[in-house]
């Protein structure tokens, strides 16, 4: 019976299934990317076919993992070794694509053995070091994308390359990416006479343990691990799963509590069939059940079709970007099993109290019923036209309404405050000191930017120059408590460093010496004379500052010197802060260092945060995250209005049997939909201040996250609210006017 009642409402449950289905597929499309970014180190740290692998400990994520590339030889020099192959790995900018894999590998790695050439050659031999240009192995899925073949050549962060082959490992994540030489990826990456990581094969899987006493005994200040192992410890995967379930939540929640809405409109509007059903002898229970099973059937509904939106985005991704190994082969059953387990879950939480309103209708006064908000005496507020009457008369109905549009606008405008306020602290920590802020050109996150020291010399040397300060960024995962910890390296001397505002200890007067921030040395319980290991690398905290930029305040500064031996980075930096002797020369300098220095882009300190790469994509990120959020609150404001258009048949039939006009009828209805979107949009405003009060809980990240609320950014909340109203009551305002009134009032 369940089924028969949602197929004699099909708009409705037309309406409900796709709100649903939106949050799914925001779920699957999110987690597949996640899950084949884990499952993809999984896969090619297993494939290697190495016993052991030797690594950087605690790094965020293996692309900023840094090895000695010496330590090769005594590594190959130790008794229980067969074979040692070291690799680079990081992520770059590849023509079209942001966030392109590129792995840097001997061309007699045993690591090698699992790609399958299927065009071309190999690293090995003549034939690589016969062809003009450097040689590159394109992924199978990479060179589909790229439309690229043997032959073919391939610009990677400014760089040209020659493709030699065409690659298959079965492996998605390493398929999209692209295999360079060894030394060419160093280059590439900026790190020189360094690797990612070390394969280790041993001569007998039996000196497995003795192998990594040795090893610790003679690198304490690196991991040796097994594949899975260190596969497991991936926190750039972890990030992104906690992103899935925040963004996917978002729209499932949001969906919710539009199915909510529904299923209680549903419940009114069957008052008097609820009635029949008890008079004829239904339990409570069975109508609780009825009702209940409606609300699961249309979760179930949502997300199977969730499913198929979600396959069908990632296949049309798939072959448009080979942003890191999206396929639809990521899409495990695990993922699968997540997504209906959620949308359960809403069904029951969703459906239940809609569910528990039925069961104790009265069967009398339901027979009474007779269409409208309830049964009861209605309410009038003493001010206010019918507009604002009828969201009164029906206040639970409007306060879901309300709840929808104000999570959508509430999540929204929160991510866009959190966005502002880190922007303007990056913008006021690089202006402070200098006029000009130089990154490396062509790449794709400004994590990856090394900037050779000479370059910054000869900066340094134009006579509009008064000085130059180099600054190295990177992060760590702190071995006891897990938490994120943001590293500065700059010179002792440089004038950037004035700005720290040290409140115990001293400043940097050497290496191996370090500044926490106070959040993190209270954290952390540290104090001056305290030492503290991050990564294998030990340092003594010399003083502990305090920074009006909040993310600085978990971070921590070491020398310069310090942080490229630490990133692996000799003689490079990330950005240059350029000092002038006339400020006004700014903008002529901006211009001629991109002119001359081909390598690196300069901006005027208070562009440079906005001009950054990495900011760009969080923004199309955040306005992805708008769009969807707007689908979801969007479709579950239709549902509504539309719900209530069904449910004031009759007195829609009335007023024009009264000679109301069409344009009125309209008028009536789209001012409903603008009051329930102003009154939502406020409601959002208190929304945003409780997420961004929930995100700066977050565990490291949330000292981050501080919003910066402007009078543009409530405006801007008003009115998306206010075009959400406009677009879930334009139809059904619409279909209003269209009703008969003889048809209207025989609506039972």
């Amino acid at each position: 019976m369940f089924l028969k009642n949602l197929l004699r409402r099909k708009i409705r449950t037309l309406l409900t299934v796709l709100g649903v289905a939106i949050g799914v597929a925001a779920i699957i499309g999110l987690g597949a990317l996640a899950d084949g970014l884990q499952s993809g180190y999984g896969s090619m740290l297993k494939g290697s076919k190495a016993d052991l692998i030797l690594s950087q400990p605690d790094t965020y994520d293996l692309s900023y993992s840094t090895v000695d590339e010496a330590i090769g030889q005594e590594l190959l020099n130790a008794p229980e070794v067969s074979d040692v192959s070291g690799m680079v790995q990081g992520f770059i900018q590849a023509e079209n694509n942001p966030y392109f894999f590129a792995f840097g590998h001997t061309p007699d790695s045993f690591a090698l053995e699992r790609y399958h050439i299927i065009q071309g050659q190999g690293l090995e031999g003549h034939i690589s070091q016969a062809i003009h240009g450097k040689p590159v192995l394109l992924g199978s899925a990479a060179a589909e994308v790229m439309e690229k073949t043997v032959g073919d050549s391939l610009r990677l962060s400014g760089s040209v390359y020659r493709i030699l082959g065409i690659y298959e490992t079965g492996d998605a994540f390493e398929d999209s990416g692209a295999v360079l030489e060894l030394k060419d990826a160093q280059e590439l990456l900026g790190r020189p006479r360094t690797v990612s990581l070390y394969y280790i094969r041993l001569k007998d899987p039996s000196l497995r343990e003795r192998f990594m006493t040795r090893a610790e005994r003679l690198w304490p200040d690196l991991l040796v691990s097994g594949s899975q192992d260190l596969a497991d410890q991936q926190s750039m995967a972890e990030t992104m799963q906690g992103m899935v379930w925040a963004i996917g939540g978002l729209a499932i929640v949001i969906g919710g509590v539009g199915m909510m809405n529904s299923q209680l409109m549903s419940v009114m509007e069957r008052t008097r069939e609820i009635g029949v059903l008890r008079a004829v002898g239904w339990s409570k229970r069975r109508v609780l059940w009825m009702i209940l099973m409606e609300s699961i059937s249309v979760c179930l509904m949502g997300g199977l079709a969730g499913v198929v939106i979600g396959y069908a985005m990632i296949y049309s991704l798939s072959h448009s970007t080979t942003l890191w190994g999206l396929n639809v082969e990521n899409i495990k059953p695990q993922l699968l099993q997540q997504a209906i387990t959620v949308v359960l879950i809403l069904g029951l939480v969703g459906g239940l109290y809609p569910a528990w309103r039925a069961s104790r209708l009265a069967p009398v006064e339901a027979l009474r019923y007779e269409g409208g908000s309830s049964g009861k005496k209605l309410r009038r507020l003493p001010i206010g036209g019918m507009a604002i009457q009828s969201l009164w008369q029906r206040l639970t109905r409007t306060m879901l309404t309300l709840a929808v549009i104000g999570l959508t606008v509430g999540a929204i405008i929160a991510i866009e405050a959190v966005m502002l306020g880190f922007t303007e602290e990056m913008t006021d920590m690089f202006s402070g000191e200098a006029q000009i802020i130089l990154r490396q050109a062509d790449i794709a996150d400004s994590s990856l930017s090394a900037i050779d020291e000479r370059v910054g010399d000869k900066i340094a040397a134009l006579p509009e120059v008064q000085d130059i300060g180099g600054i190295m960024f990177t992060a760590t995962i702190l071995p006891d408590t897990g938490g994120f910890l943001i590293l500065q390296g700059y010179s002792p001397r440089s004038f950037l460093i004035n700005r720290i505002d040290i409140v115990e200890g001293g400043p940097l007067a050497s290496n191996h010496q370090i500044l926490l921030g106070r959040s993190i040395a209270d954290a952390m319980n540290k104090k001056v004379g305290d030492t503290i290991d991050l990564s294998g690398y030990r340092f003594s905290v010399i003083g502990i500052y305090e920074s009006k930029v909040s993310w600085e305040e978990i971070g921590g500064i070491i020398t310069l010197r310090d942080a490229q031996v630490f990133m692996g980075r000799p003689r490079k930096v990330t950005m240059i802060a350029v000092r002038l002797k006339d400020p006004n020369q700014a903008i002529a300098l901006v211009e001629k260092i991109n002119r001359d220095f081909p390598d690196v882009h300069a901006a005027l300190a208070g562009n440079f945060v906005s001009e950054l790469p990495d900011m760009q994509n969080s923004s199309a990120m955040t306005g992805s995250i708008s769009v969807l959020a707007i689908l979801v609150g969007g479709v579950g404001v239709l549902n509504t209005m539309l719900m209530s258009v069904f449910e004031r048949t009759r007195e829609i039939g009335v007023l024009r049997a009264l000679g109301w006009r069409r344009r009125r009828i309209l008028g009536l209805i789209l001012r409903e939909a603008l009051v329930l979107g102003l009154l939502g949009g406020l409601a959002g405003i208190g929304v945003a201040l409780a997420l961004a009060g929930l995100l700066g809980l977050i565990p490291s990240f949330g000292d981050m996250l501080k919003p910066i609320w402007t009078p543009e950014i409530i405006a801007r909340a008003i009115i998306v609210a206010m075009l959400l109203g406009v677009f879930g009551g334009l139809y059904p305002a619409f279909r209003a006017t269209r009703l008969q009134p003889v048809e209207a009032l025989r609506y039972e």
